[in-house]
């Protein structure tokens, strides 16, 4: 009969660990449905200036290879980002905040042009359904022509390996992909973007410049935390004219998540009826001082409100 009790107990407090675990806990733990969950790591400003990493074009290119030839140009219609400009084969082409287009001049060279590697100007021509009175090109230091989109000068970047990869986008805050016009090809860009607005996913990531990679809902516009709140037992603070504020994000289908952490992804039933999503349980709001996508005016309001990092946590937060 002991051992029937001592198993029996030991089978409750396993079974309560795990869902105490399940929910609300800042370290690592199993989602709730007990299947590990990998955790996106927040972008990180890059200590070189915003050029981001060194090494050559594309996989096992070096810097003494030649420069790829852009071709004909295309136009790709991303998902996130609205019409992207790319060169013949499908890889991204991007500006630089640093550069200037009147007059055309490029400010990127040395380490940053291994990074970034200028898109020759000699064989390109406009893509299908543009203006090809935009192309045009500018010399650079080394005496190499570089191919320029309305003024602005065009690059690729190293950590691009595949044509639709656009891993330059955001870096340091200075380096965009580029709209078939040569302006910022960003959802979430300030002023026309020359992009469409993309169809997001319920919860996706957008790289801030200042905040790094954040949780964004299906009209891009930043999701936060609330420091009051509690995920174990999951709780929210926020009530009455504070939800007028900060508006709740409604459920979101597991399935319609990119980016984001699953775990401890459930639907919290608050007391008032409003039903409201969850990341690692804690519940998530969006702010009402924010009016445009990549608007980030709720951080840190207060000391108490925080936008959310992929995995859940708080961005920016004081330790």
């Amino acid at each position: 009969m002991d051992t029937w009790r001592n198993a029996s107990l030991a089978v409750t407090a396993v079974a309560l660990l795990a869902l105490t675990t399940a929910c609300g806990q800042e370290k690592g733990s199993a989602s709730p449905d007990g299947q590990a969950v990998g955790n996106a790591a927040p972008a990180q400003q890059p200590a070189d200036g915003g050029y981001g990493s060194d090494g050559g074009y594309g996989s096992g290119a070096d810097a003494g290879a030649a420069p790829k030839q852009a071709g004909q140009l295309a136009v790709w219609d991303s998902k996130k980002l609205g019409e992207v400009l790319t060169d013949s084969e499908g890889f991204t082409l991007y500006r630089f905040d640093k550069d200037t287009a009147e007059p055309p001049a490029s400010n990127c060279e040395g380490d940053c042009a291994k990074a970034w590697p200028a898109v020759p100007a000699e064989s390109a021509t406009a893509a299908a359904g543009t203006e090809a009175s935009l192309i045009g090109e500018v010399t650079r230091a080394d005496g190499t022509k570089q191919l320029t989109v309305a003024g602005w000068p065009m690059y690729r970047y190293a950590k691009d390996t595949a044509p639709g990869d656009a891993n330059g986008q955001g870096v340091g805050g200075t380096w965009f992909a580029s709209a078939p016009d040569g302006k910022k090809a960003a959802v979430n860009a300030d002023g026309p973007s020359g992009g469409a607005e993309a169809d997001l996913a319920g919860l996706s990531v957008r790289k801030d410049p200042e905040l790094g990679d954040v949780v964004v809902d299906k009209r891009g516009m930043t999701v936060y935390r609330f420091k009051k709140d509690s995920a174990w037992p999951m709780k929210s603070a926020c009530t009455g004219d504070c939800l007028e504020k900060w508006p709740v994000v409604p459920p979101v289908q597991k399935n319609d998540v990119d980016g984001v952490t699953t775990k401890g992804f459930v639907t919290f039933n608050r007391p008032d009826g409003i039903q409201q999503q969850s990341l690692d349980c804690w519940p998530v709001y969006t702010f009402s001082g924010d009016k445009k996508p990549g608007d980030t005016n709720g951080q840190g309001v207060g000391g108490t409100w925080y936008a959310v990092s992929p995995d859940a946590k708080l961005v920016g937060a004081p330790k």
